[in-house]
């Protein structure tokens, strides 16, 4: 029953709550505090400030960290996979429409336009990343990894997960 519980606690906010994690903070706190008695509004505000030192979305945190809370690792999962279950069935429902439509102009047409889009946000993305190594590490250790990396993916073919390992360990070793 405690894992229905938790799974409710999250899944209606994530449906409800639009504008992201920010907005389901107040309905999570509607569930957990008022809802289940999980929490005190002084206990919820801990574990929001926990989630917001934390990087990364606050949504997956909180629900991951009330979940063990009640439940252990078990909750945890449970937590997690109902705060990001309304967007995940959304997105496979978009993308069945899609599918279901490929062969349609209209479709073709906003794949043609949105191609453009992602490569930019990819290319910016990437900026991003380099110009933040390069202040971290510096120049000359981007540009290490990159052509590492480059080389390991391009030429010999190694998944992008097994350079991602590689630069870790190299970060660990070399720069740590």
């Amino acid at each position: 029953m405690i894992y229905w519980q938790i799974f409710l606690a999250f899944f209606i906010p994530g449906i409800l709550g639009y504008g992201g994690g920010p907005a389901l903070i107040p309905l999570v706190e509607n569930e957990v505090v008022d809802r289940y008695g999980w929490y005190t509004v002084s206990e919820f505000s801990e574990v929001l400030a926990l989630g917001n030192a934390l990087p990364g979305p606050i949504a997956t945190k909180m629900a991951g960290y009330i979940g063990y809370h009640q439940a252990g690792v078990l909750g945890a999962a449970v937590g997690v996979f109902a705060v990001v279950a309304p967007s995940l069935i959304l997105m496979l429902a978009l993308l069945g429409f899609l599918m279901k439509h490929k062969e349609s102009p209209k479709v073709k047409r906003m794949t043609v336009f949105i191609r453009p889009v992602v490569g930019v946000l990819l290319a910016g993305m990437t900026f991003d990343f380099f110009a933040t190594s390069y202040e971290g590490i510096g120049l000359v250790q981007t540009l290490v990894i990159a052509v590492i990396s480059f080389f390991l993916m391009e030429k010999f073919r190694l998944h992008p997960a097994y350079v991602i390992a590689v630069a870790l360990v190299y970060g660990a070793v070399c720069l740590g």
